[in-house]
């Protein structure tokens, strides 16, 4: 078993950064619920959301994580149907 300080530089760039922009979609969902005095949730929190589980998603196939694995790979699916969903709704 490794310990994180035996993961290359690089990788653990990966993860900090996936994990980085994950968290910030909830920043960007509470600025734009703001701005509209409203509960939003705008396209951008998706888009977000997509990224960064990618990244983690990507780091914990590296870490051979099955639990991490499974867990960000099921939430990718989630946040691409709801960016779909989201488009959908914009054009009607």
């Amino acid at each position: 078993m490794s310990s994180w300080f035996t993961i290359p530089h690089a990788w653990l760039a990966i993860g900090f950064a996936g994990q980085a922009i994950f968290a910030s979609r909830f920043v960007w969902q509470w600025i734009a619920s703001e701005r509209a005095r409203a509960v939003v949730v705008p396209q951008s929190f998706w888009i977000i959301s997509i990224v960064g589980g990618l990244a983690l998603f990507v780091y914990a196939i590296h870490r051979k994580d099955p639990v991490f694995v499974a867990g960000q790979g099921l939430g990718i699916f989630v946040y691409v149907r709801n960016l779909f969903l989201h488009r959908a709704s914009q054009t009607r």
